[in-house]
């Protein structure tokens, strides 16, 4: 199922990340299936997270949509020229998948085969318009398609600017995309929703629905870690102190996301919970933030 039929009567969607694992045994996507089933209005598969070779989205999309779990299907141009990004899109289309998320991709450089050769042969905002131009029936070279898909893309945007530059530079982002064909946004992880709620004030202007992005803390060593390698995000100490002093570090970063999205839900129009290898997790956050 589209989610854009979800967004139109208002409904507060919730989507959580699902990461394949490198290699065959397909077990716990099974059981994420499962547990995930009735909880979220979708799973988003990533593709090659962080430039590291796994199982591929599209599979593991297919995997979940037979076993009753809407998806949202990740494209990242890292690995594709326009030939394949395409293909992968019909694909997708013709096996019921109807939601995508388009990105550009991490480096190469960043991953488990740094030695790999980037394609990036589009952009995500290119990769938009190809979306756009498929559902009008053409590729992107005119030639018409016996046949076309009715994808519902989205994009990121990241709205934990620390500047009035950098903030304004992704609202064009934001601007740009939408342009080519973006019909809804899922954010980078945020976990100060004064600084979103400033952004969000300055998006509602576009009119798309936004869902915000959350990460369950699992240490206080994975916080500083994105204080300094993540661009936009930023833990602030009260939860890096909560984390040093918690007896149960798990519950202590369930709580905490918990609480965020019992503060940003009234802010946006839905929530994208990236629960990096706690997926399990996701319900019992549910559950707690009373959604």
């Amino acid at each position: 199922m589209s989610l854009q039929p979800l967004f139109e009567a208002g409904k507060f969607v919730i989507t959580t990340e699902v990461g394949p694992l490198k290699g065959t045994d397909t077990t716990e996507i099974i059981e994420l299936a499962e547990i995930l089933q009735g909880k979220v209005d979708a799973a988003n598969v990533t593709d090659q997270q962080s430039s590291v070779m796994r199982l591929g989205s599209l599979a593991t999309c297919h995997m979940l949509k037979e076993r009753g779990l809407d998806v949202v299907f990740q494209v990242t141009c890292r690995d594709r020229n326009r030939i394949a990004l395409q293909s992968d899109l019909l694909s997708a289309w013709v096996l019921g998948i109807e939601n995508v998320l388009a990105l550009t991709g991490d480096l190469p450089a960043l991953g488990d085969h740094p030695q790999a050769k980037p394609v990036y042969d589009l952009d995500s905002v290119q990769l938009l318009y190809t979306i756009q131009k498929l559902n009008e029936g053409f590729d992107l070279s005119g030639n018409e398609l016996k046949g076309k898909p009715d994808l519902f893309a989205g994009a990121v945007v990241n709205p934990g600017a620390d500047t009035e530059a950098a903030l304004e530079l992704q609202l064009l982002k934001m601007e740009n995309k939408i342009a080519a064909g973006a019909k809804f946004f899922q954010t980078q992880a945020i976990f100060e929703p004064a600084r979103f709620a400033e952004f969000m004030k300055r998006a509602e202007q576009f009119k798309v629905p936004v869902l915000a992005g959350v990460i369950p803390l699992k240490s206080a060593g994975m916080a500083r870690f994105m204080n300094k390698n993540v661009s936009g995000v930023f833990v602030p100490d009260q939860f890096i102190d909560q984390m040093v002093a918690a007896e149960d570090k798990v519950k202590t970063g369930l709580e905490i996301t918990a609480v965020l999205v019992k503060e940003l839900k009234d802010m946006c129009q839905g929530i994208h919970i990236m629960a990096i290898g706690w997926e399990k997790k996701v319900p019992t956050i549910l559950e707690m933030a009373g959604l």
